[in-house]
């Protein structure tokens, strides 16, 4: 699994300032990040220009800690925050798609982001008391992770059942029994009716049918529990079956 890499760019505002980015940096690295941040890169005669430039290219994504001075700074394009600005301005330029910025706002009273950044969506850091919240929608956006995600469509509700033949119609069994397959190799072992559902043009009530007959055949049993949800699961016979098919070699 690639690890994401994550270019820290703030402003070194004061000491407090910066032991806070230094503390969230090191929490980025325990969570799956490659945080990067000069607090550990740079020393006594480093190449700050060369460490910007190299970094903010190389980073998967670049978090922009804004303060009230950090907004200032790159506004005016003055200091490290200024030539950083330069950097990513130019890089943005480069791909009207570019959603490699994460602004993180860490002010009291108005929230404030660089002129170039306020038309991107900002994480609020600036309630201690909603750090965690704030830290888990940080990593969620950095790995990929929705906390929400998009259900797939379901049927139309007032389409006639037989207007479109299902894909499973030829041997309904043997080709959701091939998707249960194929959800085990991935160490997938519980499968939910909507999701079955999702993989097959067919009828809710037609599916339900075919469940049933695999359930008398022994094939799969379904899992019902007042404390989690309901789902169905290979068994033995659901095994063989799968193997002396030839569905998996």
């Amino acid at each position: 699994m690639d690890i994401p890499k994550v270019f820290l760019s703030y402003s070194h505002d004061t000491l407090e300032h910066k032991k806070w980015v230094l503390e969230l940096a090191t929490r980025l690295r325990t969570n799956g990040i490659d945080a990067i941040l000069d607090q550990w890169e740079l020393g006594a005669g480093s190449d700050i220009p060369h460490y910007m430039e190299q970094n903010l290219a190389n980073a998967d994504y670049i978090v922009m800690v804004c303060t009230r001075n950090y907004v200032e700074k790159a506004n005016m394009g003055t200091g490290g925050v200024g030539y950083e600005k330069m950097i990513i301005t130019a890089t943005l330029m480069r791909s009207i798609n570019e959603t490699k910025v994460i602004p993180i706002v860490r002010q009291s009273g108005e929230k404030m982001v660089p002129t170039f950044l306020t038309s991107k969506m900002y994480i609020d850091f600036s309630k201690q008391d909603e750090f965690e919240l704030a830290y888990d929608n940080l990593i969620r956006a950095i790995h990929k992770s929705p906390l929400f995600i998009k259900p797939p469509v379901g049927n139309n509700p007032f389409e006639r059942i037989d207007a479109k033949p299902p894909e499973v119609k030829h041997d309904p069994i043997k080709n959701i029994m091939a998707y249960f397959a194929i959800e085990y190799e991935k160490e997938n072992e519980h499968l939910y009716f909507d999701d079955i559902l999702s993989k097959f043009q067919i009828s809710r009530l037609m599916l339900q049918h075919i469940l049933t007959e695999m359930q008398n055949l022994n094939l799969i049993y379904y899992h019902t529990s007042s404390r989690s949800a309901n789902y169905y699961k290979l068994t033995q016979l659901g095994i063989k079956y799968i193997v002396d098919k030839g569905i998996i070699k």
